[in-house]
């Protein structure tokens, strides 16, 4: 059986659409900017701020609640009800220290029937001082030397992870390059397995 490690935001949720739309685009009524326009992760340089302010605004809405009530990707949900246990799945992401335990909680609230295990990769923030164990997720992957394949948004992640001899799959993202929707990104792990 192998073993499919899954991004959480962007993936399993709609999370940059949801912060643009539901908290940045309401407290800044003169942007005029649709998702689709949101082709760099981070997108500070297309909003407007530095990389700080885009940072604090997101963790401002990990952190209010707002997370909590995010909706699971509705076609990766039915492909976990219908194909979940041909895989072992574990989460892979990379967040703040200080929202990993949202993250986790969420992914455990609506995926834990399947993925049995949330890793993070700390993103970056000031005043932090946590421990290097390896700054990017092919570190990671590298380190825990069990994941077969890594479906993710980040074109830089999955390039690294093949590198370390893991497949990637790259969902098309307004950031990346990936042409692979949701359901064509579904069908290839259904090749795979």
């Amino acid at each position: 059986m192998i073993t499919i490690a899954w991004d959480v935001d962007d993936i399993l949720n709609d999370l940059m659409r949801r912060w643009l739309e539901d908290k940045w685009l309401p407290g800044h009524p003169g942007l005029k900017i649709a998702f689709a326009q949101i082709t760099e992760n981070t997108p500070e340089k297309i909003i407007g701020v530095t990389r700080e302010e885009y940072r604090k605004s997101l963790d401002d809405y990990r952190l209010s609640g707002a997370y909590f009530k995010l909706a699971p990707d509705a076609q990766v949900m039915d492909w976990f009800s219908a194909n979940g246990d041909k895989a072992r799945h574990i989460v892979l992401t990379a967040v703040p220290a200080k929202a990993a335990h949202i993250s986790a909680e969420w992914v455990m609230r609506n995926f834990g029937k399947w993925i049995r295990s949330f890793n993070f990769v700390p993103s970056p923030r000031p005043g932090e001082d946590i421990p290097d164990y390896g700054r990017t997720k092919a570190d990671y992957l590298e380190w825990l030397g069990k994941v077969d394949l890594l479906i993710e948004d980040s074109q830089e992640n999955i390039l690294q992870a093949q590198e370390k001899g893991i497949k990637g799959i790259l969902v098309a993202k307004p950031w990346n390059k990936s042409k692979l929707s949701v359901k064509e990104t579904l069908a290839q792990i259904n090749k795979i397995l």
